[in-house]
Parts: C-alpha cells; structure tokens; sequence
C-alpha cells in the first residue's frame, strides 16, 4: 500500500537539510540559530559546512601539511562544539562537512553534488558593512548557480526575535 500525501509530506519535511556555512563571523550565531530552530519546529536536519581555505607554502612543504593538518583539527573541534548547540536545540546530530579550497566554490560545488540539501541559510553583517562576500556572490554573479531556496536571516536578530520569527 503507498504512502499517503499526508506520509510523503511528514517524511518531506524530517529529510530537509538546512545548510549553514560556519566561518568566522560573528553572524554566524544568527544563522546557526535561526536553522536549528526552522529544523527544531519545522521538522529537518541541520549541515555545517567549514572551508578551509587552501596555503600556497610549496617549497615550505611539509610545514604547509603540518599548517593543513592543524586547520583541520581546529575545524573539527569547531564544529564538534557547534554540533552539540544544534543536537541541544533540535535533539538530532547535525550533518558535518569539511572541505578545502575557496569558499565559495566549495559551497557551490556541495549544492551542486549533495541532494539532501534543501536550504541554504546565512546572515547578513549585524553592522552596516554591506551583506558579505558569499551573500553578494549567491545572489549576484553565481546566483544561477544556486539550487536551492536561499535564507538570508538579519545578522542582527537576538534569540526573541529568532523565536518569533521561526
């Protein structure tokens, strides 16, 4: 017997992904936020994606791996902390990925390759610096690029505003 369009939309909404880049920006809070809390009320999951950007150190070789390596362990640390916040907020284990190169090709590349990733959510700048490198890039020159809906949530939101707001 199939499922009934009631199922298929339950089962919908537990298989969204909503993905939020973790950089070094102080509205990366906001973002994380506001996407455990849409998984949390809304149904879904949660992805963190850290970038490592790559260090061109050729002829310094093998300090160029121990630099990478220890990127990537900072990463991992990161992001173990960020994912014990999603799992408190939505009680479920985030999807964690790890990637190096440009940022925004990175991101591109994983919309592009990953099909459980519904929505993309990031944040403005809280101050009135302009929206930010990977915001003005989705949503100008590589917007075509982009396959999924895209959240831009205020970088300067406290949790009451994301709670009313989610």
């Amino acid at each position: 017997m199939g499922a009934t369009a009631a199922e298929t939309a339950a089962t919908a909404k537990r298989d969204r992904v909503f993905l939020v880049v973790v950089d070094d920006s102080e509205e990366r809070e906001v973002a994380l936020r506001y996407a455990c809390l849409r998984a949390r009320n809304g149904g879904g999951r949660v992805a963190l994606l850290r970038v490592l950007e790559t260090a061109d150190m050729i002829e310094w070789a093998g300090v160029g791996v121990l630099m990478a390596e220890e990127r990537r362990e900072e990463a991992e640390k990161l992001l173990s902390g960020l994912g014990a916040q999603v799992q408190e907020i939505t009680g479920g284990l985030p999807i964690v990925l790890i990637r190096e190169g440009d940022p925004r090709d990175e991101l591109l590349a994983l919309l592009e390759e990953d099909p459980r990733i519904s929505i993309l959510v990031l944040a403005s700048a809280a101050t009135g610096s302009g929206p930010g490198p990977l915001i003005s890039a989705l949503t100008g020159r590589y917007a075509s690029r982009v396959r999924v809906p895209l959240t831009i949530v205020p970088g300067g939101l406290d949790d009451k505003e994301l709670e009313r707001v989610t």
